[in-house]
């Protein structure tokens, strides 16, 4: 039954659920239909982040240059529509998901052939990466009014009543949903997380599949830096300062052990979505902005709590231990 349906991803639906419910109690409007789709737009870039994420931390890694990847591209991506206004956005989309995969491919390189710890990796090139903004653009920022209407109106064009950015996020997550469930990568990354001693007698290339777990999120951060500088219309050096630590507490919250191996997409997408009602709920129940920061960290700790009570045993298996299979 467990397996149908998780006992920690139902947890937090219900602990979600709970949230909009007390809120709509001092502001009803909260719960409008229109209100919630507003809502899921505005966490679809972090949602789009977090599933990147817990493909890099299922494989026993974590990428802190996620957010300074997706301030890159996206001033890149700016400064290229206003040097080619007409270039068509597939084409804009196609080179960010490239730059993106380009600097998550150095991160792998660094972490599998020089065996260099990720967290050394990825704190080295997030400020390679907003160093790189800054030349660029010699710290200049790029305004609407240089960007073409095509390139900033795409992820606000509404479809079937939710705007692009939101169905790019319900794309990503149908397609890791079945890349996860039904792919020898995916399993390969349950794989190397839950035991990489195990996977190489699995004949599991440990550091390829990390390599290739860093291409995905860099991809991901790459077409999230389009979008997101197209829906502000505005490109700077310090755009979503600090966002990569809303993305790994959004997986945290989520169930994805930050020792490998064990998470799911559901959990990623839903920790997500609490820490967006949270954000959106809060200044709207008059909660003060210090208040809001010390109720998003609360929750924090308490599903690193939770997580760690739960224990490795509940999670998902791919492969036993080396030891006990000799």
């Amino acid at each position: 039954m467990t397996r149908i349906i998780p006992v920690r991803e139902t947890i937090l639906a219900c602990a979600i659920l709970f949230l909009i419910v007390l809120v709509a109690s001092r502001f009803s409007g909260f719960v409008a239909p229109s209100n919630l789709a507003n809502v899921f737009n505005d966490t679809a870039p972090l949602i789009i982040l977090a599933l990147g994420q817990m493909v890099v931390i299922l494989t026993r890694c974590i990428d802190l240059s996620m957010a300074a990847n997706l301030a890159l591209t996206g001033m890149a991506v700016a400064m290229i529509n206003v040097a080619m206004p007409g270039l068509p956005i597939p084409a804009i989309i196609t080179i960010a998901i490239m730059i993106g995969a380009m600097m998550g491919a150095i991160n792998g390189i660094l972490v599998w052939k020089l065996s260099i710890p990720p967290i050394v990796v990825t704190l080295g090139t997030m400020t390679i990466f907003r160093g790189v903004i800054f030349l660029i653009s010699d710290g200049k920022w790029v305004n609407s009014h240089e960007m073409s209407p095509a390139f900033t109106g795409f992820p606000r064009t509404v479809l079937l009543g939710l705007p692009v950015m939101s169905w790019t996020a319900v794309m990503t997550i149908i397609l890791f949903g079945i890349m996860m469930a039904r792919t020898p990568f995916g399993r390969s990354i349950f794989a190397v997380g839950g035991n990489p001693h195990a996977a190489v007698y699995a004949g599991i290339n440990v550091g390829k599949t990390q390599f290739w777990a860093f291409v995905v999120s860099g991809a991901l951060a790459g077409l999230t830096g389009y979008l997101w500088v197209a829906r502000y219309a505005v490109a700077y050096v310090d755009i979503a300062g600090g966002f990569e630590l809303e993305v790994v507490a959004a997986c945290v919250i989520g169930g994805i052990s930050i020792a490998g191996g064990i998470g799911s997409v559901g959990g990623a997408v839903l920790g997500a979505i609490f820490l967006g009602v949270v954000k959106n709920a809060l200044p709207v129940v008059n909660i003060s902005p210090f208040w809001q920061l010390a109720i998003s960290g609360s929750a924090i700790l308490i599903a690193v709590a939770f997580n760690a009570r739960a224990g490795r045993a509940k999670g998902r298996i791919i492969l036993k231990s080396a030891e006990t299979t000799q």
